[in-house]
């Protein structure tokens, strides 16, 4: 289920994108600058995608079913991926056909002040969007690792989605003011549409970055190494234990891990006692770990048992 954090992250930027596109929209209108549109567009997708982001955290947290044994906590998964799809697609690619049309056909530039009023609001409300989605970031990453570590690490992908379009979207109006500020001072009228250009070249690599952790998590991403090391502690001192062989997890949401672990059994314990055995094991892991859902332990010392018994039948 996401977390409340990750709520608050979604509304924090949906509240600062609404605010920044009509402002931007007012500014291109006024001054004709190929830059100010592709942001102002840029805006109304990001807003967009937080709205797609809030709709599937409400259909993620649906319960399971027969068709979703599992649940359906990777449907989070697959509108993030989603959101990757319409920045590259409409954002990206309209910044730099907005570009390329303005190189064709220089347009006289009008009103630059109000450029400069609208993308300093821009920043102001970007910046506070972004502060919030850093601090998300923040709370979620263990104290060693980095905030990248935890972006390209994160199980939950709309703290790290918001966060790569607030990043993104402060280095856009860079790039507009620069794009706007150069055009003024050189005289030269190619500055702008070029600005815009960069800005489509920003939102692609932004999209690609998104959507390669995206469908990383759609396809069965396994959870974080640290969350893997303590489960694999947790099994190897417990007493009964002699070895431990494979173990997988797989995310199943943001806070939804499927384990899956063969364990070898000190010899002397019978099956009930195993069975005692593997129960407290269960319940060790949940508790350190209450995000691990569904446990799975092949235990080497049954095996013939249950061949034996299969037999039989």
């Amino acid at each position: 289920m996401p977390s409340n954090a990750s709520r608050k992250v979604v509304y924090a930027a949906i509240g600062a994108n609404c605010a920044i596109a009509i402002s931007k929209y007012a500014a291109a209108a006024l001054t004709g600058s190929a830059a100010m549109l592709s942001e102002a567009v840029h805006s109304t997708i990001d807003t967009g995608n937080e709205l797609l982001l809030l709709l599937g955290m409400k259909r993620s947290v649906r319960p399971p079913d027969a068709l979703h044994p599992f649940g359906h906590g990777k449907v989070l998964y697959f509108y993030s991926f989603l959101v990757a799809v319409y920045i590259f697609a409409i954002g990206g690619g309209f910044a730099i056909y907005q570009g390329i049309s303005h190189l064709q056909h220089p347009q006289e530039f009008l009103h630059a002040g109000w450029s400069y009023v609208v993308l300093g609001v821009a920043a102001a409300f970007e910046f506070y969007s972004w502060r919030i989605s850093y601090k998300g970031l923040l709370a979620q990453k263990d104290p060693n690792e980095s905030a990248w570590d935890e972006i390209i690490g994160s199980k939950d992908p709309t703290i790290f989605t918001i966060f790569l379009e607030d990043s993104a979207a402060l280095v856009g109006i860079s790039l507009a003011f620069l794009g706007i500020f150069l055009g003024q001072v050189f005289h030269n009228r190619y500055f702008d549409p070029v600005a815009s250009i960069l800005i489509g070249v920003l939102l692609t690599l932004v999209a690609i970055l998104l959507g390669r952790e995206s469908g990383a998590l759609l396809v069965g991403e396994r959870t974080n190494r640290a969350k893997i090391r303590r489960i694999r502690k947790i099994i190897v001192d417990d007493s009964a234990v002699e070895d431990v062989g494979d173990l997988l997890t797989m995310q199943l949401g943001p806070d939804q891990v499927l384990l899956a672990v063969d364990i070898r059994f000190r010899p002397g314990f019978d099956v009930r006692e195993l069975e005692l055995i593997i129960d407290r094991l269960e319940a060790g892991i949940r508790k350190a770990e209450p995000s691990v859902k569904r446990i799975f332990i092949e235990a080497d010392a049954l095996k013939p048992a249950r061949r034996k018994s299969s037999g039989a039948a």
